[in-house]
């Protein structure tokens, strides 16, 4: 009897052994998939598959209470009510920062960090200024302990009861290695596609509609119940720190990938370049983005991104001097999709554009918003005959927000993207791992038109006269069927004078123009022919490094991918553009045509120094240099800077926080050395290894 209840004993604790087993996995496992839902944007599973995972968790920790823990996943869907808040004071203020709403208001500002910093270069941190509500949440030993709002900037509201329910943020860092205090400072928000919902399910009970995403989550963050709260779906953006103990960040990207990896999510798409005029040009990619948010926006903020610097800059009684948002005006207006159509476009590429009932928007008439491609339909979740909230801010063109969902009364039709091209019938295909769908017939019509559409522009070849109404004529007349086609147009000056409007001052100014621009410079014709991921920035980058088209073409994709600013994916598209029988057709008849092919330049001379003629990729950070000044140490050394690892690069310099090309260089048996070996090669201390 004895053995019989010690055997159920043994068998018993065994049982519970495994379910504790179960519940720490389904723990780890539902953490990760938050992470990379909430983090890293690439889920693995459906949110019925995530739902499955949380209620099993859920089970199980009610039917052993004795293996609950405060950190548990399922502890972000609520808890008790509060009687009130307390209040918060901010160890380290939370101060505002400056706005401007100008350029010349920014070059300003860094004219003033620039003189504070006796002119030594200063790379700037250019991210999103989230429009939501400011959160501080600080972290011991890495459990969440604290959520406290703004408020003042010195003493604010603690609501850990709401904070706690916050999407995507952890109740427990991930890692081992974290921090014995960090204070993360970001903004907590609604998505716009939660926010549709939310509006749509207070409508069906008679509420009154939150206004907008702000507000909402204003209002949620001061809920006494968190059951309320975790019904509101917020989320956070991280986007500074305070307080910091046991850990070091030397520059504010840094900062960010210490604690992205730690599973807090950062706001995206932050990058830091050197000087005014660079960040500002990725400030404007960032502006030509914001369709693609589904998040509000309301500014861009630029940061000195090195925590040395700032400390030397300081800061006044309301904002540090070391940073400053770029804000528009936002206009907002709400009108009714009347259909969708699609346009083709110079690649191919199919763009829905919704036509919209015209509606004033800062002092203009908005009946268009481009859809941008069919991802971007299912993300808005838009119907032919819905309401949409439509934003012009600042410079940047009209986009549909989100769909007024609660507004709809049966009447919408869902859009089919077309499987057949609009212009040429042909199947269309999607690009792999992409989301444009395009047509892949090169002789679509409209990718001809659009095409010599943008071969005369001005950012490319820059033919004055040749417009999109004359380009119409000389297709449909059979003037022109390719872009060589133009140049030829010389010898049809009679045909060209039968055209619509065109008199004889008109046909000889255009023949000019086209003459003209055959002596261009290479990088506009490289430009204007229409490769893939190559604009004019990297079409200058590809002359400066090649010379000649002739040289271009006869480079491996190795090569090309070695191209400082090129890299892999754009070198795969050069050279599959150059290998391809049609444009190498087009290229003979442009050289016989007589159009500019650049010059092949003189063999340099042979490079001297402790890196003469190696290939050196530099990643992670660099304690000494920032990523700039290590790719010019090895250029005065007589190095070749590289972006990307291939077999034919000779050395790999390893900072903190390595990315893949570390991997890559492990892989490919490429010799690495760390920062202070570096130092000692460019001292001639050492020799490359290998």
């Amino acid at each position: 009897m004895a053995r019989s209840r010690s055997s159920r004993t043994t068998a018993d604790a065994e049982s519970l052994e495994k379910v504790r087993e179960e519940i720490e996995r389904l723990r780890r496992e539902i953490e990760r998939h938050n992470y990379l839902y909430y983090v890293e944007a690439r889920p693995e599973i459906s949110d019925t598959e995530f739902d499955k995972l949380m209620k099993r968790l859920e089970e199980l920790e009610k039917k052993y209470p004795q293996f609950d823990s405060p950190d548990s996943p399922t502890h972000k869907v609520g808890g008790q009510p509060i009687e009130g808040f307390r209040t918060v004071v901010h160890e380290i203020p939370m101060l505002s920062i400056d706005n401007c709403y100008d350029e010349a208001e920014l070059f300003e500002f860094d004219r003033r960090v620039r003189r504070a910093l006796n002119d030594e270069p200063v790379d700037y941190a250019v991210e999103y200024k989230i429009d939501g509500v400011a959160l501080s949440v600080l972290y011991e030993d890495g459990h969440l302990v604290r959520g406290a709002t703004r408020g003042d900037g010195r003493r604010g509201d603690d609501v850990t009861h709401n904070v706690r329910t916050i999407r995507g943020l952890p109740l427990r860092l991930l890692g081992r290695n974290v921090p014995r205090r960090l204070e993360v400072r970001g903004e907590a928000y609604i998505a716009n596609s939660d926010f549709a919902q939310i509006r749509a399910e207070q409508e069906r009970n008679g509420e009154t509609p939150f206004a907008n995403p702000r507000n909402a989550t204003a209002g949620s963050l001061k809920l006494l119940d968190p059951n309320l709260c975790a019904r509101r779906r917020l989320r956070f953006f991280a986007h500074s720190n305070g307080i910091v103990e046991g850990a070091e960040f030397s520059t504010h990207m840094q900062f960010l990938q210490a604690v992205r990896a730690m599973g807090i999510p950062t706001v995206p798409d932050v990058q830091a370049h050197r000087g005014m005029k660079a960040a500002l040009e990725y400030a404007h990619q960032l502006m030509d983005n914001l369709h693609a948010l589904d998040f509000e926006v309301d500014g861009i903020v630029f940061k000195v991104d090195s925590y040395r610097q700032r400390e030397r800059l300081g800061a006044t009684s309301k904002a540090p001097r070391w940073v400053i948002a770029y804000k528009w005006e936002r206009y907002e207006a709400v009108t009714r999709v009347r259909n969708i159509h699609v346009q083709v476009g110079k690649t191919g590429a199919l763009t829905p554009v919704a036509e919209l009932e015209p509606v004033e928007i800062a002092g203009t008439t908005v009946s268009r918003a481009s859809l941008h491609n069919r991802e971007e339909i299912k993300r808005l979740g838009v119907k032919i005959g819905d309401w949409v909230v439509v934003e012009k801010a600042g410079k940047i063109i009209p986009h549909i927000v989100r769909v007024e969902v609660h507004r709809r009364d049966g009447s919408e039709k869902p859009f089919r993207f077309p499987r057949k091209c609009p212009e040429c019938g042909t199947a269309v295909v999607q690009d792999e791992g992409g989301v444009y769908v395009r047509c892949p017939n090169p002789n679509c019509p409209a990718q001809i038109r659009e095409t010599l559409r943008f071969y005369a522009s001005r950012s490319a070849m820059d033919i004055e006269g040749l417009g999109i109404k004359l380009i119409e004529q000389l297709l449909q007349s059979g003037l022109v069927k390719s872009i060589p086609d133009l140049y030829r147009l010389k010898d049809k000056r009679d045909r060209l004078l039968k055209l619509e409007r065109m008199g004889e001052k008109s046909v000889d100014k255009l023949l000019a123009n086209i003459e003209a621009s055959k002596q261009r410079p290479l990088w506009r014709l490289l430009t204007g022919l229409n490769i893939r991921h190559v604009g004019a920035r990297t079409a200058q980058v590809l002359e400066e490094h090649a010379g000649s088209l002739d040289r271009l073409m006869a480079m491996s994709e190795e090569e090309l991918a070695e191209i400082p600013e090129i890299g892999p994916i754009i070198a795969h598209s050069i050279y599959t553009f150059f290998r391809t029988p049609a444009n190498r057709r087009m290229i003979e008849e442009l050289r016989e045509l007589g159009l500019n092919f650049g010059s092949e330049r003189p063999p340099e001379q042979p490079a001297t120094g402790p890196l003469a003629g190696k290939t050196v990729v530099i990643t992670g950070a660099l304690q000494h240099f920032t990523r700039e000044e290590a790719q010019e140490a090895v250029r005065r050394a007589g190095g070749r800077p590289s972006g990307s690892v291939s077999r034919k690069t000779d050395l790999v310099v390893v900072g903190e926080n390595p990315g893949s090309k570390f991997d890559k260089a492990r892989q490919l048996g490429v010799p690495i050395v760390d920062e202070r070996r570096f130092l000692e090669i460019l001292a001639g201390r050492a020799e490359v290894p290998g």
